[in-house]
């Protein structure tokens, strides 16, 4: 028994050790290969080609330089390979090149593909790669050709398309990143067609690859008549139930704030009519979350709108995804654990299921470690940064730290030191949450569950 323990321990480590070891070779790499004579258009500092590998791998979207500007054809291929891997993840990359190479994949690999995406079997893991692969092409095919209808007509058939699968890839990999210009998509702060294309990239993406399967999977009952309509809802899983819940509230809530807050700012929204600011609303809402494409100035949103986007950015999407933040379901069972004390319950209840102790355990100490390194993200900026103002330096952080990717106009002003915290606040943020899963999953120190010591009751509040 205790040699089994051992074992699932070491298995434990090695995985979070190759999540951590694969994303930061594929930064180094892709940040080297930016820094060549062939991927720039003019010279580039080894730092800022590392800040936008860091970036774009970490599927955040800070940027000291401008992409379209800097980066030659080459260079943006290469930008764009480092997204698409970012978001699938490198575990998921491997699987996909041992597929190509059609190479066996081994027991050892099938249980960290288990570990990595949460799975509950060993069985259909290859399957399941596949459909998330599958899947995730098909919806960025469909984006592109949404938003080829505006930029084909904009910028041509050859540089049109090449523009939409660029910005098909990086929404639905929620970095943030496009080659659009110095001003991103405020020159599209109106066009419906690249709005509800981005967003729509952006919700499916963050809604997690699991939440895909269990609809997918139901809606296929459905139409081979195996489930009646009216049960679909209930037959899903309780994760898929509460990404959903929680994935609606946090957009009308950020919409509707959004909305108000900005209405008469000239700055952002004011001289937009009531539906164009409704559709930026909506647009912030969703971008602020875990996307980071700004459609309205960040730096000139009003101080009450930085602190609501760096609540939704904290937040961030759902787990299994391409989204950052502490997810969904994490703040979904803080609320519960809220709920359940202050009704005298024993236990976390949702949907009229127990949450187990372990997963709400897991969730405090993810919000907790998080929080912490967020924390100590922005007192060392503003140390470094003593005259910049202290909203702009959280708004940045929590982008950070959160991958998404909104900026106040501070990141390319900041010295290298403030920028080197930024790096190390995405990097956590992107495996910070899988590894922290691994480790506060409760398997790899089962030997400690063994033993019961003496409870004794402290004061609190």
């Amino acid at each position: 028994m205790s040699k089994e323990k051992k074992s699932d321990g070491r298995l434990s480590l090695n995985t979070m050790q190759m999540i951590a070891l694969g994303f930061l070779g594929v930064i180094l790499l892709g940040g080297v290969l930016l820094w060549l004579p062939f991927s720039n258009q003019e010279p580039i500092a080894f730092a800022d080609a590392l800040f936008t590998s860091v970036s774009a791998v970490c599927v955040t979207g800070l940027l000291t330089i401008v992409p379209a500007t800097q980066f030659t054809v080459a260079g943006k291929v290469i930008l764009l390979l480092l997204i698409q891997i970012g978001g699938l993840g490198v575990i998921a990359c491997t699987v996909a090149f041992f597929l190509i190479l059609r190479k066996k994949i081994t027991m050892k690999e099938r249980v960290i593909i288990q570990q990595t995406y949460g799975l509950d079997t060993l069985s259909g893991l290859v399957k399941y790669m596949l459909l998330i692969l599958k899947g995730t092409f098909l919806v960025e095919g469909i984006g592109a050709c949404c938003y080829a209808f505006r930029f084909v007509l904009e910028f041509g058939v050859v540089k049109g398309i090449a523009y939409s699968i660029f910005q098909a890839i990086s929404a639905f990999c929620n970095a943030g990143i496009d080659i659009l210009g110095d001003q991103s998509y405020k020159g599209y702060a109106t066009s419906p067609i690249v709005n509800f294309t981005t967003m729509a990239l952006i919700v499916l993406s963050g809604l997690g690859f699991l939440v895909w399967h269990d609809i997918g999977k139901n809606v296929f009952r459905v139409w081979k008549q195996k489930l009646p309509k009216k049960r679909m809802w209930t037959r899903l899983r309780v994760q898929s139930k509460i990404v959903l819940v929680m994935t609606g509230f946090l957009i009308f809530f950020g919409m509707i704030g959004f909305f108000f807050l900005e209405y008469h700012n000239p700055e952002t929204m004011g001289t937009m009519s009531a539906g164009e600011k409704l559709m930026a609303s909506a647009f912030q809402s969703v971008t602020s979350r875990t996307a980071g494409f700004a459609a309205v100035s960040q730096g000139d949103l009003t101080s009450a709108s930085k602190l609501l986007g760096c609540i939704l950015m904290f937040i961030g999407g759902s787990p299994g995804g391409t989204a950052g933040g502490v997810k969904t379901t994490t703040v979904a069972l803080l609320l519960l654990v809220c709920i359940s004390v202050l009704r005298g319950s024993k236990d976390a209840e949702c949907f009229g299921r127990k949450i187990a102790s372990a997963v709400v355990r897991s969730a405090v100490t993810i919000i907790l470690v998080t929080f912490l390194i967020w924390v100590g993200g922005i007192a060392v900026i503003t140390i470094l940064e003593p005259n910049v103002d202290f909203l702009d330096i959280m708004y940045e952080a929590t982008s950070a730290i959160a991958t998404v990717g909104l900026s106040a106009d501070l990141t390319p002003l900041l010295g290298r030191g403030s920028q080197a915290v930024l790096m190390f606040l995405m990097y956590a943020g992107r495996i910070g949450p899988v590894t922290m899963a691994l480790v506060f999953a409760g398997k790899a120190r089962k030997s400690s569950q063994l033993r019961e010591l003496p409870e004794k009751h402290i004061m609190i509040g």
